[in-house]
């Protein structure tokens, strides 16, 4: 299926790893002309490189620059003045017992997950409605609807995107403009591999049975998810084929959120 992204400019940010870099992959592949982000020149420039071993002829380019900072989001803004579609992807998170996460850690991870999307998508915004059409989308998690006891912190922070997407998809009402979230169940990306460390995982096979039996036994999939395969939806989201859903928390999940409404 052609998804008609030809010729069409997209930003994904946190794009030099994991689930943002196989969208970026993914967007490029579809012709359309991707801006790759992560914070240093050196990931950008790998990313970049990468991409291109696959897709010699893709049309990309970078921006390094720390988007959980709002001095780091102008700084994109001004080097990508427009675009088609934004990916608001990047992300932190952080395995701790709730009695032990300060103030500082509530505000950081607030500013990271939440506000990024939200100054990008009001930088943004105002293009996309003067060409009345773009696509806008916030990769969430499922833990937006099962907040994870050992990061409630991340999962508030996963639930505030899912309630600012559905938000700015009101004030788009009747546009050829879509704003949805992405429910993303466990995955294996960078960030999973240092969450397994840290949760103590030596035997990456054996930890992944114990996940799945103990800390997200409802998974139907009783595995971590490819990139590959939560970054095909982000693609087919942020294509015109798409053009009939907006407002809406798409769980790719694996099968997780056990609710079937």
């Amino acid at each position: 299926m052609d998804l008609q992204l030809n010729g069409k400019a997209a930003l994904v940010t946190g794009s030099t790893a994991g689930i943002g870099f196989a969208t970026a992959r993914g967007l490029a592949a579809e012709g359309a002309t991707v801006v790759v982000n992560g914070r240093t020149q050196e990931r950008v420039n790998a990313a970049i490189a990468d991409i291109r071993k696959s897709h010699p002829g893709a049309k990309i380019s970078g921006v390094a620059t720390d988007v959980s900072t709002a001095a780091g989001c102008q700084m994109l803004a001004e080097a990508v003045p427009e675009v088609d579609v934004l990916v608001n992807n990047m992300g932190i998170f952080k395995p701790i017992p709730f009695e032990k996460i300060p103030d500082e850690d509530w505000l950081n991870i607030f500013e990271a997950n939440v506000m990024s999307g939200v100054r990008l998508s009001r930088h943004y915004l105002p293009g996309m409605r003067a060409k009345n059409w773009g696509r806008i989308l916030f990769v969430s998690s499922e833990s937006a609807v099962q907040i994870p006891a050992e990061m409630i912190h991340y999962g508030m922070t996963k639930t505030a995107q899912v309630a600012v997407a559905r938000g700015i998809a009101e004030t788009v009402a009747g546009t050829g403009i879509t704003v949805n979230s992405v429910l993303v169940g466990p995955t294996r990306s960078e960030g999973a591999e240092k969450f397994i460390a840290q949760m103590g995982g030596g035997d990456t096979a054996a930890f992944e049975k114990e996940f799945f039996k103990s800390a997200r036994p409802t998974s139907l999939l009783k595995r971590f998810e490819t990139i590959e395969e939560v970054a095909t939806m982000i693609v087919y989201l942020s294509s015109p084929r798409a053009s009939g859903t907006t407002g809406s928390a798409i769980r790719v999940d694996g099968g997780v959120v056990k609710a079937i409404l």
